[in-house]
C-alpha cells in the first residue's frame, strides 16, 4: 500500500507529451454500483433532519477564452474562435452588474487522487489567495463557495478506507493481522496518525454522496475534523465568519481517494441535490453566475474514473444553468491548454465559451485564478437570469 493510503493502479496519461511533465499513478475507478449519468449519481437528499513533485511550469502557462462579449488573455489559445480584446473589464458602476445582479456561485471540484499529495504545498499556498481574489474582486457581490471532491465511495470508504478498517487501533502495522491489505512492513496500516476515529459516528450519507459539498475532510494533509460551516449547509456564504479559514479547511482534502471529477461535477449540479432536502440545498442559484474550478493531477481517463464523458458532463452543467453556456466560467488546473485525447477534463473545459487553463505543476495557481475570475466579471455583464 502506498504511504499516502490512496488508491492506485496502472499509470495514468500514457501520452508521451504528458508523461514528460510527471509520472502519474491512477486511482481506482468508481465502484461498479455507482449510478450513471441519466439520473442523479449517488445519494443527493438528506435523510430526515440530517444537515449539515518538482515543478518547472510557470504560472503564465494558462490560456483564456471568452464568450462573444469577453476579453481574452494568457498564452496561445486552443479554441477555434480567436480571442477578442475589448479593453478590459466592464465598468459596473456600484459594483453590482445588471446581468448577474452581483450573484456568483463558486464551485471547486478537487481530486483526492493519491498524486494530489504531491501538490498539497501548492494548493495550501493557493487557497488563501483564491479567497483573497474572491473577496477583493467581488467585494460587493453575493457569493457562495463550495468544495466537492472526486469521490462517491460508500460510507465505509469515506476518508481513508484503510484507516476506517482499523479504527480505533491506529497502531496497527502493515505486518499485523488487523491490517487486511498489509504488505508485511512495519509501516502503520493507516497513513494518518491523527485520523479521527472517535468522530466516525458523525458521518452522514451526504458525506459519502457524489457531488455533495465537503464538510469533514479526513486523511493525510487534512484537518481531520468537521469544518466550521453554518449548520445545515455544505457550502459557505460571503457573510460566513472566518471565511478564509473555513475555505482552507474544506479545500485541503488530501489524497486518500478518487479523482472522478467529471462525475462529481455532474452530480453537484443536479437539481435534486441543490433543492430543498438535497445535500447542497440552496447552493446553486438560478440568478447567479457559476464559476467551476477543476483541480487534478490526472485527466479523468476512460475506464478508470468518471462515468460518461466530457459531452455529458458539459451538458449537465449547461442544463443546470438553463441552457445558458455564457453563464458559466470553467477554470482547469490540469494539463491544458493543449488537450491530449485522454485528458477529458481539458476537453470539458474547452467546451465552454468562457474558460481558462493553468498547468497543475505551476508553482503558484493564484495568478491564473485571478485571470479566470476576470472572466466572471465579463460574463456577468451579459448574463440574463432565467424567468
Amino acid at each position: 500500500m502506498p504511504a499516502s493510503g490512496g488508491r492506485v493502479g496502472p499509470l495514468r496519461l500514457p501520452s508521451t507529451a504528458l508523461l514528460a511533465h510527471v509520472a502519474l499513478g491512477a486511482c481506482q475507478g468508481p465502484a461498479a454500483e455507482s449510478s450513471g449519468l441519466t439520473t442523479t449519481p449517488g445519494i443527493t437528499t438528506v435523510p430526515g433532519d440530517t444537515s449539515g513533485e518538482s515543478s518547472s511550469s510557470s504560472s503564465n502557462s494558462g490560456t483564456t477564452t471568452t464568450g462573444d462579449d469577453g476579453s481574452g488573455s494568457g498564452g496561445n489559445d486552443t479554441s477555434t474562435e480567436p480571442s477578442r480584446d475589448l479593453g478590459g473589464v466592464p465598468d459596473f458602476g456600484d459594483g453590482k452588474p445588471v446581468g448577474c445582479k452581483g450573484k456568483i456561485d463558486f464551485l471547486f471540484v478537487i481530486s483526492r487522487d493519491t498524486n494530489m499529495l504531491n501538490r498539497q504545498e501548492q494548493l495550501a499556498l493557493a487557497v488563501p489567495q483564491f479567497i483573497d481574489t474572491i473577496q477583493t474582486r467581488f467585494e460587493d457581490f453575493d457569493y457562495h463557495i463550495m468544495v466537492v471532491d472526486g469521490d462517491g465511495a460508500p460510507a465505509s470508504e469515506w476518508g481513508v478506507a484503510e484507516c476506517n478498517a482499523v479504527c480505533p487501533n491506529l497502531a496497527c502495522k502493515e505486518s499485523d493481522l488487523c491490517c487486511l491489505s498489509g504488505d508485511g512492513s512495519d509501516e502503520p496500516c493507516c497513513p494518518d496518525p491523527g485520523y479521527p476515529c472517535e468522530l466516525l459516528d458523525l458521518i452522514t450519507p451526504c458525506d459519502a454522496a457524489w457531488g455533495a459539498g465537503v464538510v469533514f475532510p479526513a486523511g493525510p494533509n487534512t484537518a481531520d475534523k468537521p469544518c466550521p460551516l453554518e449548520p445545515g449547509l455544505r457550502y459557505v456564504k460571503k457573510s460566513h465568519p472566518n471565511l478564509d479559514k473555513t475555505f482552507e479547511c474544506i479545500a485541503m482534502i488530501g489524497g486518500g481517494g478518487w479523482g472522478s471529477l467529471g462525475q462529481a461535477l455532474t452530480a453537484a449540479v443536479q437539481p435534486s441535490i441543490n433543492e430543498i432536502g438535497g445535500c447542497n440545498t440552496g447552493f446553486l442559484r438560478n440568478d447567479a453566475l457559476l464559476m467551476v474550478t477543476l483541480i487534478s493531477t490526472a485527466a479523468d481517463q476512460v475506464g478508470w474514473d468518471s462515468e460518461g464523458g466530457p459531452d455529458e458532463w458539459a451538458q449537465a452543467v449547461i442544463d443546470a444553468k438553463h441552457d445558458d453556456e455564457n453563464s458559466i466560467v470553467m477554470f482547469n488546473i490540469g494539463y491544458g491548454p493543449v488537450c491530449e485525447p485522454v485528458d477529458r477534463l481539458c476537453l470539458l473545459t474547452e467546451m465552454f465559451p468562457y474558460h481558462h487553463h493553468e498547468h497543475v505543476l505551476a508553482d503558484d495557481y493564484a495568478p491564473a485564478f485571478d485571470e479566470a475570475a476576470s472572466l466572471v466579471e465579463t460574463a456577468c455583464a451579459g448574463f440574463t437570469p432565467p424567468d
